[in-house]
């Protein structure tokens, strides 16, 4: 009866519909379509003879969990991307439904095991807990599968991390055999992008974490996973999905399989080196979205403390040997993934070029395009909005939209034909983008479909000062310019426009705001990470096109 509904619910938005399932991949569709009508493959238990031994090796030492993985005592209990969850002695109740889907997966993705505040016989416990479960519900889904092979795997191979309690050892190997296999036959070619990606690291993983059985069959999947981080991960480094929180959480993957094969010897030498390339290049892209307070840009379905911290990873990246230079913040362009920053006399941007991406999977795009975060004196000052929740409803759709962004909004439009969660119709195309090594990118976005207008912004650092320059060309457009100001600033606005004071700093920054637009200060949210909520100020300009404005902002002092 749900699918009946949700098939009801799709036919009464048929033209949006048909814009978002013109994009999909053949494959793709046709995935979609089975999961429709027939659902999720149940999972398999592999026969006794199948079963593979756990192979004895001595990787590095892994990655703790990341920050937003708190636990807490009397009574033991994890918190989650903001919620708390208990985890008495009486029973674990793992579908924990009442925080929606996304706290499910990270609950079953395991990761929190990890955590330094667990006892070995606590994890045990735990561990012992999710195995006598039911096969069934969310935590079966080939996504928080897949990280909790790594999850599982990674305190296999930490010494002390468990107890050396009788059948701990050999009831987790078995329990990961029949997990590996069920995934390998559940890979999710419906949704593609990172879901599918983390599948087949996760059967790769067990390839190598296990020997004999079915162990083999899992390695012979290393071309496969060889060709998707191909297509997923660009030549200029960034994941095809263009979201900094991702692009970490994919990089930390591609680390630890790294880290096993080195270590194994049933990794050949040549899959060794392409994931040394792949780890190098990402953590080339990862620098230039990591902001100069350390933290990453907040685009695209980004949050911070849900991926180890940049610093982490370079750190973990230098344990194993893999080539990457960690400077300090630089200009530099990644021409593929869409993104640009320019850096010179304390000013530091980082400018989104690009439209909702890939075409065949945008879940995670924003409306960003040509917006922007910038740092002055190494201050935060113009930001982007986050995220509060994948849920549907007001809080995600006001994160994903036109006016949460530092960009323009033209006729009260959206730049692309968001809806549901996840889902994008009708995409802004992004053109004309031109990157000068000197200090300047520019570009023009026009909104989707046929009565759309366009925008060109040219952003570039010069006399001490960063430039921006909006062009709207169509008469009688309505624009509304926003300007997103990092909580911790302190706005006071004089003649010709605004003098912007950081209050932990001695940073001050003055705004010259064009006459052509009427400006105010509004407040609106900010969601620094999931299920958090701060109010920060905006400058608001409003007006009508054709328009070139020209926003300068200067340090003072």
């Amino acid at each position: 009866m749900s699918r009946f509904r949700a098939l009801l619910g799709l036919a009464s938005r048929l033209p949006t519909v048909t814009r978002t399932l013109l994009r999909l991949r053949p494959p793709q569709a046709l995935a979609q379509l089975r999961h429709m009508f027939f659902g999720a493959r149940p999972p398999v238990q592999l026969a006794a003879e199948k079963s593979p031994r756990l192979a004895e090796v001595r990787c590095t030492s892994f990655l703790g969990p990341p920050r937003h993985i708190r636990v807490s005592r009397a009574p033991l209990a994890v918190e989650l991307l903001g919620r708390r969850h208990a985890l008495g002695p009486s029973g674990i109740d793992w579908r924990a439904s009442q925080y929606g889907p996304l706290f499910e997966y990270h609950l079953n993705e395991h990761a929190f095991l990890r955590h330094e505040a667990f006892t070995p016989v606590e994890r045990a416990r735990l561990v012992n807990d999710w195995i006598q479960q039911p096969r069934l519900g969310a935590g079966w889904d080939p996504h928080p599968t897949s990280l909790r092979l790594l999850a599982w795997g990674k305190l296999l191979l930490t010494p002390e991390a468990l107890p050396g309690e009788p059948g701990l050892r050999e009831s987790m190997c078995l329990a990961l055999a029949d997990q590996a296999e069920s995934l390998s036959r559940s890979l999710e070619h419906r949704l593609q992008a990172n879901h599918l990606l983390s599948n087949r690291i996760g059967v790769v993983w067990a390839g190598l974490l296990f020997e004999g059985g079915q162990a083999d069959v899992w390695r012979a999947q290393i071309p496969a996973l060889a060709a998707e981080l191909a297509l997923q991960v660009h030549a200029d480094g960034g994941h095809e999905e263009r979201s900094p929180m991702y692009h970490s959480l994919i990089l930390e993957n591609v680390l630890d399989l790294l880290n096993l094969a080195q270590a194994s010897p049933r990794a050949t030498p040549e899959f060794v080196a392409l994931l040394r390339d792949v780890a190098a290049r990402m953590l080339s892209a990862l620098a230039l979205y990591t902001r100069p307070d350390g933290r990453i840009a907040l685009f695209a379905d980004s949050a911070w403390g849900v991926a180890c911290e940049p610093a982490s990873l370079f750190d973990y990246a230098r344990t194993l040997e893999v080539a990457c230079e960690r400077t300090n913040p630089r200009s530099g362009w990644l021409a593929e993934s869409g993104y640009a920053r320019l850096v010179r006399d304390g000013f530091d941007v980082i400018v989104s070029l690009e439209g909702p991406r890939p075409a065949h999977q945008p879940g995670h795009a924003h409306c960003d395009a040509l917006a922007l975060e910038l740092a002055v004196g190494g201050q935060g000052f113009v930001g982007d909005t986050g995220v509060f929740e994948y849920q549907p409803g007001r809080r995600r759709d006001q994160a994903r939209a036109t006016a949460s962004h530092a960009t323009l909004e033209l006729d009260a439009r959206e730049q692309s034909e968001l809806w549901a969660a996840h889902r994008v119709g009708g995409r802004a195309r992004v053109d004309r983008i031109v990157y000068e090594a000197s200090g300047a990118v520019s570009g023009r976005v026009t909104g989707w479909g046929r009565a759309a207008a366009s925008h060109a912004r040219r952003v570039a650092l010069e006399d001490g000062a960063l430039v921006v320059v909006d062009r709207v060309d169509r008469e009688g457009t309505a624009i509304v310019s926003r300007w997103p100001i990092v909580p911790g600033w302190r706005l006071e606005r004089v003649t010709g426009g605004v003098l912007a004071s950081c209050e932990e700093e001695d940073v001050r920054v003055r705004v010259e705001l064009p006459e052509a637009l009427d400006w105010e200060v509004e407040r609106a949210p900010f969601f620094p990470t999931f299920h958090q909520e701060r109010q920060r100020d905006v400058l608001v300009g409003r007006g009508t096109g054709p328009l070139e404005a020209t926003l300068r902002f200067v340090r003072v002092g």
